[in-house]
Parts: C-alpha cells; sequence; structure tokens
C-alpha cells in the first residue's frame, strides 16, 4: 500500500550533504520546505537546487515549499543572556530600551506598537506560553507587568497577546524581499506567517505574481484572528497549514486538538489542501525514536484527513533526520490502514458548479464502489486530481502531465502520485494501452486489473476534463 499522506520535511545544516538528501527522499519526503527565518538567501538557493538535482537523480519530482518569516514580535537581550522572574514580580517591557539592556527588572522589545495593542488585564504569553504576565499598566513605551507565571526567560523569546489582537503587519519589508526571491526560485509554494485575514492572503499572491512567480499559496493559520476569518482565508488561499505553536499559544492549548480538526474539516469542503505542523516528532531533534504521545498526534492528524504532516527542527537540525522522517512514514502508513481514512461521504449530498468536479465527485464515488486498482488524471493544471483527492479512498490517484510545475506541486496532495506523460504526444488509439503499461511498469497493477481514467476531450488543453472511463490492463 502506497502511503497518502505527505511528508514535509524542512532543509538545514542537517541535510546539507547529497548524501542525506538523498536519504531523507529515500525514506518518504515529498516536499522540502525552506525556512526564510533563518539562512542567507545563498544558503536557499544552494539547498533547493540540490534538493531538485538530488530528486532528478533519483526520478523523481519533488515540491520546495518556502516559508515566509514574518513579523518577529520578541522581547531583546538581557545583559547577562536570561534572568529568573518569580511570581508576583513585576516586569517592564520597553520598546525604546536598548538592545543588550535587559535585566531582572525590564528588558527591550522589537515591536513599539505593543502600548498601542495592549491594555491594563490583558495576559501577555512570552516564550510560548512559558512565562505569563498580566499587563498592569501602559505609559508611553513602556508596558509595565505582573508575573503570574514565572521561570527562565532568556534572550530574543517570542510575545503573544492572549486571545490574539496585536496589530502586526503580516508581510514585513524582508517578506517582500523573499517573496521576490521565492519567484526567482520558481518555487511551488510559499507560505505566510500571522495572516489575519484573507487581505493577507491575497496581497501574498499579488505580490508573488508581480515577482514573476507562479507558485501556490499557504496560509499559516497561528493567530487567534485567523480562526475567527478561517472561511474567507480558506477561499483566498491553496492551502491551510494547522501552525499549532503560537496558534496553541494565542488560542489555549486545552482548545488547539478541537480547532486543528475543524480547519482541517472546512479546507476540505473548500477543496483546499491542508498541512499539520508544529511539535510532531519534536523528541526526535535529540532521541532516535518518538514518544508514544508523538505517535498519537501524528497517527490523529491521519485520521483527520490532513494532506501532509511538516517536520521542522527534527530534520534541519535535529541528530535524527531521516529516521524521523522513517517513523514519521510509518506512523502514517500504520494510520491509513484504519478503515476511516478510506472511505468517506464527504460531498456525496452536494451539487457541483462545474463539469470537472463532477467527473472527479463520479470517478471516487465509483472508485469505492467498484474494483479498481487505481485512478489516472491526464491533468494540465491538476486541478482534477485535487478534487479526486478530497474523497477519502484507498485507491492511489496517478497524476498524469507533461507539466514539471503541475508534478511539483500534487505531490502535497493526498493520496495523488505524479507521473511524467505528455499526452499530445500520444495516439488517441494507443492512450489506454499507454497508461496501463505504465502502470504495471511501476507495479502498481497487474493484467485484467481496471483502472478508472479522467480526462477531457481536447488533448493538452487545461479546465476541461469531461470524461471517466474505466480501462482493463
Amino acid at each position: 500500500m502506497r502511503r497518502r499522506t505527505k511528508i514535509v520535511s524542512t532543509l538545514g545544516p542537517a541535510t546539507d550533504s547529497d548524501e542525506s538528501l538523498h536519504a531523507l527522499l529515500a525514506a518518504g519526503a515529498d516536499v522540502l520546505r525552506i525556512n526564510f527565518s533563518h539562512g542567507s538567501v545563498e544558503d536557499h538557493e544552494r539547498r533547493v537546487a540540490r534538493a531538485r538535482a538530488a530528486a532528478a537523480s533519483m526520478g523523481r519530482d519533488v515540491g520546495v515549499l518556502g516559508d515566509l518569516q514574518g513579523p518577529k514580535i520578541r522581547i531583546r537581550r538581557f545583559k547577562g543572556g536570561k534572568v529568573e522572574l518569580a511570581n508576583g514580580d513585576e516586569f517592564v517591557l520597553d520598546s525604546e530600551l536598548a538592545r543588550d539592556e535587559g535585566d531582572q527588572t525590564q528588558v527591550g522589545i522589537t515591536y513599539p506598537s505593543l502600548t498601542k495593542d495592549v491594555r491594563t488585564g490583558d495576559i501577555l504569553l512570552l516564550n510560548d506560553g512559558q512565562i505569563v504576565l498580566e499587563v498592569l499598566s501602559v505609559s508611553g513605551s513602556r508596558v509595565r507587568c505582573l508575573v503570574t507565571q514565572g521561570g527562565e526567560l532568556s534572550n530574543n523569546k517570542g510575545i503573544n497577546r492572549q486571545g490574539g489582537g496585536l496589530s502586526a503587519a503580516a508581510l514585513t519589508e524582508k517578506d517582500r524581499e523573499d517573496i521576490a526571491h521565492a519567484a526567482r526560485l520558481e518555487l511551488d509554494y510559499v507560505a505566510l506567517s500571522f495572516p489575519r485575514d484573507a487581505r493577507d492572503v491575497i496581497e501574498l499572491r499579488r505580490l508573488l505574481r508581480e515577482a514573476g512567480g507562479q507558485g501556490f499559496v499557504v496560509a499559516k493559520i497561528e493567530r487567534a484572528e485567523a480562526v475567527k476569518n478561517i472561511d474567507e482565508i480558506l477561499l483566498a488561499c491553496d492551502v491551510a497549514m494547522v501552525a499549532r505553536g503560537d496558534l496553541g499559544v494565542e488560542i489555549g492549548d486545552a482548545e488547539l486538538p478541537g480547532v486543528q480538526k475543524m480547519i482541517i474539516d472546512r479546507a476540505r469542503s473548500f477543496n483546499r489542501v491542508t498541512i499539520t505542523a508544529t511539535q510532531m516528532m519534536e523528541s526526535m531533534i535529540t532521541n532516535p525514536i518518538p514518544t508514544r504521545a508523538e505517535v498519537s498526534d501524528v497517527a490523529n492528524a491521519v485520521i483527520d484527513g490532513t494532506d501532509a504532516v511538516m517536520l521542522s527542527a527534527e530534520t534541519a537540525s535535529g541528530r535524527f533526520p531521516i529516521k524521523a522522517v522513517e517513523s514519521m512514514a510509518r506512523i502514517c502508513h500504520a494510520a491509513e490502514r484504519q478503515r476511516v481514512t478510506q472511505v468517506s461521504a464527504h460531498r456525496v449530498e452536494r451539487s457541483f458548479d462545474l463539469v470537472d468536479e463532477a467527473i472527479a465527485m463520479a470517478t471516487m464515488y465509483t472508485a469505492n464502489h467498484f474494483d479498481v486498482k487505481a485512478i489516472v488524471s491526464l491533468t494540465e493544471s491538476g486541478s482534477t486530481p485535487l478534487w479526486l483527492s478530497r474523497i477519502r479512498s484507498g485507491r492511489p490517484i496517478f497524476a498524469f502531465t507533461r507539466h514539471q510545475a503541475t508534478r511539483r506541486r500534487v505531490t502535497l496532495y493526498r493520496g495523488v502520485y505524479p507521473v511524467p506523460f505528455d499526452v499530445v504526444k500520444v495516439d488517441e488509439t494507443n492512450l489506454a494501452r499507454q497508461i496501463t503499461e505504465e502502470l504495471i511498469a511501476r507495479g502498481v497493477i497487474g493484467r485484467g486489473d481496471r483502472v478508472i481514467l479522467t480526462r477531457g476531450e481536447l488533448s493538452g488543453v487545461s479546465g476541461i476534463t469531461n470524461t471517466m472511463k474505466i480501462l482493463e490492463a
């Protein structure tokens, strides 16, 4: 059984060698992530080039996702590198305090607008919620706080407001430069950090297209406001990432599992792709095996229907990057053996507006109720394979396409596998035979097996899939 849930792996120092890149792809990485928060332009160019070269040498297509840094709302630095805050202490956040002048009573911040965004009684969360401050007063550049949950606080830790509400723009000047860089690198996906609503997503898409980039847009759901505006964000983006770090801090960790399930479900109803991210296998940064809690976390995301699960520091800087991918692939495989992941009634009661979408839904209904081994979509843009993948099925979906950009994009779609195939160079009378022979050569089907084919009457034309056929090898 082919693994249907895709794995996004972050590149970094731990995977910089050609040997480790080949091993990462062989272990099961489907999409590779470049984190614009770290590294230079030269680092990103080198990693993307080597990743694509490694994939090509293995006869594979691999998607590449560029993750924008977004606004960094952080404290500055302490004279001694860190302080220990006790419950009941008063502590001041001051946007005018010098960069390295923090001490036991105060620290500088990188976000001058904090004084406009908070008021007395607000709760501020530092270092992913490890430190909790209650705002006592706001005056000039200073936010005076009471420590209600103390602990060690070190340099450059993040700041969140409980319940959201910080007004920092989603796109910074650095992000705008990185968008142009993403376009030059022809990245397949570009992820927007901290969008509040659809306008942020639309702005990213506009800037990317103006720079010449054709990549799809990923909206990282990590603000409380984004959860409230989830439907409009989903309509504006191509992919939603459940970015559970900052999101969990803003909405509270107890709310996070339910919100994760809601986002995955809503995204599927809008025919959008989802990535579940943050701390999925975090213990494997330093350990060769995951915790049982991490195993359950990954498996539940798969059962929820996420398209992809993501590794961050585990593969970028961890000690066991290949083992992390292997472990995640093994967990996904096991979760996908559960029947709930293989059949669904998604959209069975719905009407469809587009012919190709109706064909996709009819195809998946047939696949779930008839003895077929695989589904083949002759596609230009990848839209039909996307619609096909929204219905849960145990049948693999093969996107046969001549366009490399399409093949790279579909590597993120659950249960979809790209196949290089130039339909305009194939004689119509031999089309069915060539398709089935390709699948036989790949070990997907045997003689006498049935396959469903979707296609348009006009070969090589995008957006007109109007035919479903059942082929026999």
